[in-house]
């Protein structure tokens, strides 16, 4: 099967770094590539846009701009990391981030985005620009996100944090089962609360991952704790870890922090890539 990637860029080193994980990380995969550039932001908080012809002169300039800085990008890939598994088609396409992502996400079936966890923006104090913040928020398919600092290695260690409540979806599991064998990884599961048996229902979803995931090297952890942040956070720092993945689902953690406007306050200290499996319903 072919997977089929969706790259957003902003001409930023960030989204090139995140680029340059993509292909790497699904170098042994037959991989569709789609880079895109949305520029309707671009145009219309522009300075020069106050009449209706200077809109539309500025929309074509910026379209040609965006198809020059497309084909630099096909051709640093050719350099970096040319790979016969591998197509690239790229999109300039006139609407914004999120509307755009989730409409191709939709038509080409695309099977995760990729993108840097910082734009142009590069604020250091931030987790997320608020690009992929809100592509992370509002579209409808799993995320990897790849912060500035992080340059490629085989993500042989994930850590995956969870309460065993998610009624988990075979589609995002899948995925995670081939990047786990791809890279034959060790996958732990993060256990973390005040009470350490697990109900029925935790104990059916845990029975579920485990028959999802087979042939795989799985390990279970169990924490005594309220703080899910700090549990996860001290695990990073006291076990190798390459990849960081959560679910993204109706009164998640994960969604607990994201609808924060002060998301930065939490303290999810994220200096690895970061998964974030959508276990929301597509329309």
């Amino acid at each position: 099967m072919m997977r089929k990637i969706l790259i957003p860029t902003d001409f930023s080193e960030n989204a090139m770094n995140a680029i340059r994980y993509a292909v790497e990380l699904f170098k042994y995969e037959r991989s569709d590539f789609l880079i895109m550039h949305a520029y309707a932001d671009e145009v219309y908080d522009h300075d020069t846009t106050v009449s209706r012809q200077a809109l539309e002169e500025l929309k074509v300039a910026t379209l040609k701009n965006s198809d020059k800085e497309l084909s630099k990008i096909l051709d640093d890939i050719q350099q970096i990391s040319p790979n016969p598994r591998h197509t690239y088609e790229t999109l300039s396409v006139f609407g914004t981030l999120v509307d755009e992502a989730n409409e191709l996400v939709d038509r080409e079936n695309i099977d995760i985005v990729v993108m840097g966890t910082q734009g142009k923006s590069n604020d250091r104090a931030l987790t997320f620009g608020s690009n992929t913040l809100q592509v992370i928020k509002y579209v409808k398919c799993p995320v990897l996100a790849i912060p500035s600092e992080s340059s490629y290695t085989q993500p042989k260690n994930l850590l995956l944090p969870t309460d065993f409540l998610l009624p988990y979806k075979k589609r995002e599991l899948k995925l995670l089962s081939t990047l786990a064998k791809s890279f034959r990884s060790k996958i732990n599961f993060l256990f973390v609360s005040k009470y350490q048996n697990l109900s029925l229902r935790q104990e059916d979803h845990k029975q579920f991952l485990e028959d999802c995931l087979p042939d795989l090297e799985l390990e279970f952890h169990s924490v005594a704790s309220d703080d899910l942040t700090m549990a996860i956070n001290k695990f990073m720092i006291d076990n190798p870890t390459d990849l960081l993945v959560m679910f993204n689902s109706r009164r998640s953690y994960l969604e607990h922090i994201l609808y924060q406007s002060t998301i930065d306050k939490i303290g999810l200290q994220i200096k690895i890539p970061f998964l974030i499996m959508q276990n929301l319903q597509r329309y």
